[in-house]
């Protein structure tokens, strides 16, 4: 029996997925629209804003319906990861899935830590895990790898906007364990004994296209030894953060009948770093058509045209003329 108190009309807005580890993002797509479909909704366009490895958990932002226009911006969008690194064993893999690949004994002193993460801060080169999704002449990179061919992937330039240790120790104690590390006589007392690490728990800020497993080998080879990734959690993907996220129980219940009011978040969520520019409803209607708006005071610049508070479109302005970027077909407040 159909429920004739749902919408008649597709969904717009955002889901917030906490995703457990173990399901892929495709997969969290699928979940949502199955559950949209069992609790009686209106078929609704569904895309996700940010691949999430299986192993990994965490933010997983679920475009609806005209946020599905957005879905490219939030790929764009930097994240913030928590991730353990293993110290001992490097696999094929760079996480737990792999077959070990290398190993090493030595374990960094913990207070070595916080000395070398300056150095994987700000813009850096980076060299993609052979398993990843990239394209290598047309063929998936971990494709390539599963079928036992030698993989070569390119370096290419990520930013790492912070990289922190919680619980890090003083300056002082950190440097003269990393001159300890390095060879270098210890100024202060070699003869202390040095809490070695097995493992350590990281918190990065990242731009596009940085790979945690790459930044997690490159960590643990720079402290003398080698490591994997044993945990992942993306706790923000651009504007969004685990506080809004929802998990699969919760997403589950909406397919037997909860209400989606306070777990939908609206379209202009993943739009919060935009300015609202508001239009009359000829300079909207203008908007709805493609065509380009004149006049107006405002500098130059992205923003997000509204008519009474109802996003209308994406619009670039640019000398006094906004041009259309991308246009949203969601109905006006008087509907």
């Amino acid at each position: 029996m159909t429920d004739t108190s749902r919408p008649k009309r597709p969904l717009s807005g955002w889901l917030i997925l906490d995703k457990p580890r173990g399901l892929g993002s495709t997969q969290a797509v699928g979940a949502v629209k199955r559950n949209l479909r069992e609790g009686s909704y209106a078929k609704t366009k569904v895309g996700h804003g940010g691949t999430l490895d299986p192993l990994a958990e965490g933010v997983l932002p679920i475009a609806l319906g005209e946020a599905t226009k957005l879905a490219g911006r939030m790929l764009d969008a930097s994240k913030i990861y928590e991730f353990t690194i293993q110290f001992g064993e490097e696999t094929s893999t760079l996480d737990t899935e792999g077959e070990v690949t290398q190993t090493s004994s030595h374990r960094p002193p913990m207070a070595a830590i916080p000395a070398v993460l300056e150095y994987f801060t700000g813009s850096i080169e980076q060299v993609p895990p052979a398993y990843s999704a990239l394209m290598i002449d047309g063929k998936r990179a971990y494709d390539r790898a599963r079928a036992g061919e030698q993989v070569e992937m390119k370096t290419r330039e990520v930013t790492i906007h912070s990289l922190t240790f919680p619980g890090a120790l003083v300056d002082e104690e950190a440097q003269s364990a990393f001159a300890t590390t390095k060879g270098r006589p210890d100024p202060y007392d070699p003869a202390a004994p040095l809490e070695l690490a097995d493992s350590v728990t990281l918190v990065a800020h990242v731009s596009k296209g940085t790979y945690i497993r790459s930044l997690a080998r490159d960590i643990a080879r720079a402290l003398g030894t080698v490591g994997h990734v044993t945990y992942l959690r993306r706790t923000r993907a651009g504007p969004f953060t685990e506080s809004q996220a929802i998990s699969l129980d919760s997403l589950n219940e909406i397919g037997k009948g909860a209400g989606l009011q306070d777990r939908i978040l609206p379209l202009e969520a993943g739009l919060d770093d935009i300015p609202a520019l508001s239009l009359n409803p000829e300079s909207a209607q203008a908007a709805r058509q493609g065509r380009i708006i004149s006049g107006l005071p405002q500098p130059d610049g992205l923003y997000c045209a509204t008519l009474g508070g109802v996003p209308v479109a994406l619009v670039e302005l640019d000398g006094g003329s906004a041009k259309v970027v991308r246009g949203f077909n969601l109905p006006d407040v008087a509907e």
